[in-house]
Formats: C-alpha cells, structure tokens, sequence
C-alpha cells in the first residue's frame, strides 16, 4: 500500500468512527483492520512514517575502526593529501585482506563519518550585489590549443564584470608579468574604460609577499601600471577562491563551449581573435536570474567605468645587445638574428609577443618571441646578402630549415633552385637563387612564390623569367570597345550626301555630243 492509499484509508477510519460506528472495535470489524491501526488514524490524519529497521554490518563492523582512524588521521592532516574513499577501500584491500568488502559500501560509511567529524567542508556562502562599474575579478586558466598543427598548452588571462556578466579572455604563450599587463590593456579597451577595483589571486605578477591580513607587498610594476590606470586592486584570502567566484564560473562556462573541441589556429593572433568574437558571442546570453542580456548589461555599464587615459603604458622591457659572429643578438636565453655585422651594438625591445631589435633609432629586425631555452630564432632574409658570398652555405643552413618548417619555403622554391643547379652549376645556380630571394625581399615572398610557380608551370624555367615578372609593371588595362551609338558623331558622319543629278544629262539623245563640244 502506498502512501496515498493509506491517507484514503485514514480518511475512511476516522469518518467511520465519527459518523458510524463510534468504538475503536467497530471500525476495526468494519473495515477490516488492526485496532492499532485504527488508534493511529484517530491521533493523526498524516500515516506515521514507516520505521526502518537497524540492520546488522557485517562486512564493515570489521573494518570500521581501522576506517575511523583514518579519518580521525585526516583531522589533522592538510586538506588537499587527506584519505579520499576510494583510497580509503584500496589500503583496505592492501592491508586487510582478510575482511573483503565492496566500495560502494566503504563510500556510504566515510560520507557519513565525515559530515559527523565536519571533514566534507560545507559551508554557506552569501549572495553579493554589484553597483555599475565597480568591481571586475581577474584570473589566469590553462587550454589545450593546436597552434600550428602542434597541441601546446595556452595560458589564458580572464577578467569578468560582476555588475554585467561581461568577460574578456586573451591567450599567450607563458603567464609572466608583461603578458599579465598587456591583457589588462587591451580588456580595458574592449570594456571602453577602467573598473574603478579588480579582485585578484595572490599572484606573484602582482604580489612581492603576502603580508598580514589583506596587506600585501606588490610589485613595483605593478604599482605603476595601477597608478597609471587609477584602479584599485584587492587580493583574496590565500587558499580562498570563493572569495572570486564570479571569474572561476566564467573559467568553466567559457571553456566548456568555446575550447571544446580544441581550437585549430594557425597563429597567437589568430587564437585572441577567436577568443574575442567568443566573448562578443557571449552578450547574446542571459545570465541565470537576470533580465538584460550581457550586451545590454554592458552598455549600461560603459558609462560609469572610468574613462581611459590618453595612451596606455608602454610594457616593452629594453635592453641592450652585440650582434655576435652568427648575426645573432642574445635575449634573455635565446638568439635572434639581425641582417646587421658582428660586433654592432644595438637596443632591444622584448614585448610579450614579439622581440624588437633597434638601431640608430630605426627597427632592424623583429621576432616571434620564444619562451624556450637556448633556441636560435633565425630569418633566412638576414643572411642573403652573406649568401652571395657563400652559396655553399645555403643548403645545409639553419635558416633554411626554419623557413622550410615555417612553410615560407616552398616545394616550387625547390623545383626551381634544382633547376638553376642544373642549367648553371651548383655555385651559380644557388647564387641566382640567392640573388632572387633578393628580389622578394624588396617585391614581397608571396609575389616571389607566384612568379616561381609560372615560370615553372610556363616552361620559362630561366631566372631573368622570374626577374621579370617580378619587375615588370603591370600591363595597361584594356581599352573597352564602344558601340556607333556612343561614339560621337564626326565630320563624316554629318556631311550631306553628294548629289547623282549631273549624271540625268547624259540620258538626253546627244548630250554625249554636245558635252564633247563644251569641252
């Protein structure tokens, strides 16, 4: 009998006995039920709940006080190496072999245990309310991205507004502190202005040492760039991301549905430009018990950030370099080529994406920045003019092979270069070569590769044919031909038409005569 039938059959006792029978012995006999039954309808109209009976344990009473020393172990222990249950059952299985028992019976007894011993760390949070531009929280997060057809892991920096929902993501290679600034920059230019507080970890970008209580010891740069934007910036409780929960929802809402699956990039640019059009994407959305959207939450909120200053802070560290005898000018602890001669000083300036090198206040060379070790970033262009020189030198060169890997060197490049050596020797074949990269340096590689592939699909396999298309200058646009009606209209075209009426004469019986006469 389920619960339902059984209030029907309370229902039926207690007006049996207030309108029928009267006595608790009467009821019973006429409707067929124990007296006790019939008591417990009177005192209640609700069934009383149904006891359950304590069974007996005996697969785990064995092992309950080996169990319960654990846990008690864990009290002390810190809470990130405490026995979770499946731990708990596989040192049950190593070490008391002899009293089998199954998980799931392990993993019912230590939930119970724990709430007893207060180990589950429940605890109640309270809503917070946000006034319009006010507070934004900030927070680093790990995605797996294929860059290039290589699965690297990419340190995306995130800052969300608690007022308006909004969030801004962007990627880089490492989470160093300049990547940690230039993200503020530019999130502070797709929000149109400044949070007037940012909430933050304990992050070694912008805290030196955690001090008592909230004080911290910040960084110097950090307190510029902070003096610059005019924020002000607030840190958790060591241990306490709660205190930021905003920003850790975000983290799992944005990567669950823009990183899955993997985004497929060819570059870092082409990896933030799609992690911006997601964050555009996500202003269509509404937030669980709100009624604007995320746009229009942000639009509300633009005018009440603080405005932007009139240029940001420039976050390129400098320093400065000698080119050594490969090219090479040393940064940090890698190389990175220059078309300049050993022994010329120069200033380099290190972004979080690229590595600038100057001279006599003019940019020589610039790199993709490298977080690896003891790499040499070289350009096959910063050595064409010592190739000349050194032909021999090209085939087996390391700046080849980082073009060829880079995919700027191409399979017509070869079919082209195998030519030459042919035609011309492996000396002046590879110099030709040499002097035509020359000639993409100044016309642009992509128009080097074009005329390449039509010389070598034409049959003109020939370097002058190459030189010439990428010198020649663009044929004339054709002259487009133009129907009577739109020409307009000519001396001939007007003329009047001669006259036949002198030819009428001759038809007179001897005018031929007569005209011999006049003659």
């Amino acid at each position: 009998m389920n619960r339902r039938q059984k209030v029907e059959l309370f229902e039926q006792i207690r007006r049996e006995y207030e309108f029928g029978v009267g006595t608790v012995a009467g009821v019973a006999r006429q409707l067929g039920v124990h007296r006790r039954l019939v008591r417990q309808a009177l005192q209640s109209a609700w069934p009383p709940e149904r006891r359950c009976p304590v069974r007996s344990r005996p697969r785990l009473a064995p092992v309950q006080p080996f169990i319960d020393a654990m846990l008690e172990q864990d009290r002390q222990a810190p809470r990130k190496q405490r026995h979770t249950a499946h731990r708990i059952y596989a040192r049950l299985c190593a070490e008391q072999p002899q009293s089998p028992i199954s998980e799931r019976r392990v993993r019912q007894y230590v939930r119970a245990r724990k709430a007893e011993l207060g180990l589950l760390g429940a605890e109640v949070f309270i809503p917070q309310s946000y006034d319009w531009g006010v507070e934004g929280q900030v927070d680093w997060y790990e995605a797996a991205v294929d860059l290039a057809g290589e699965r690297q892991v990419a340190q995306v920096w995130v800052v969300r507004s608690m007022a308006g929902g909004a969030a801004y993501h962007r990627a880089y290679p490492r989470a160093t502190q300049q990547a940690f600034l230039d993200a503020h920059q530019h999130a502070f230019h797709y929000f149109g202005g400044v949070f007037r507080r940012l909430r933050y970890d304990n992050l070694s970008s912008a805290v030196k040492k955690i001090l008592r209580g909230h004080q911290r010891q910040e960084t110097t740069r950090f307190i510029a760039f902070r003096s610059h934007w005019q924020f002000e910036a607030v840190f958790c409780t060591p241990a306490q991301g709660h205190e930021k929960g905003g920003v850790e929802g975000e983290v799992g809402y944005f990567r669950r549905n823009h990183l899955v699956p993997i985004p497929q990039v060819a570059s870092w640019d082409e990896l933030n430009d799609l992690l911006r059009h997601a964050c555009q994407a996500d202003e269509r959305r509404v937030i669980q018990e709100r009624a604007l959207t995320v746009g229009q939450a942000l639009a509300l909120e633009r005018p009440h950030l603080l405005p932007l200053p009139a240029e940001d802070l420039d976050l390129t560290e400098a320093q400065e370099g000698r080119v050594d005898g490969k090219g090479c000018v040393p940064v940090r602890t890698n190389w990175y080529s220059t078309p300049l001669p050993p022994g010329t000083q120069v200033r380099v300036r290190v972004s979080p994406t690229t590595v600038a090198i100057w001279q006599a206040g003019r940019e020589i060379a610039c790199h993709p920045r490298c977080y690896r070790r003891r790499q040499q970033v070289l350009d096959l262009e910063h050595y064409l003019d010592v190739l000349v020189h050194k032909p021999g030198a090209l085939a087996g060169s390391t700046p080849l092979a980082q073009w060829r890997a880079a995919g700027r060197w191409t399979a017509a490049h070869d079919r082209f270069w195998a030519v030459l050596r042919e035609r011309q020797g492996e000396q002046d074949g590879t110099r030709q070569m040499i002097e035509l990269l020359q000639l993409g340096r100044q016309h642009g590689y992509a128009r080097l590769t074009q005329a390449l592939q039509h010389a070598l699909t034409s049959g003109a396999q020939d370097a002058a044919a190459v030189r010439y298309v990428l010198t020649a200058p663009p044929p004339a646009p054709p002259v487009l031909g133009l129907s009577p009606t739109e020409c307009t209209p000519a001396e001939y075209a007007t003329r009047p038409l001669p006259s036949v009426a002198g030819y009428d004469r001759l038809l007179v019986p001897g005018a031929a005569a007569l005209l011999e006469t006049e003659a």
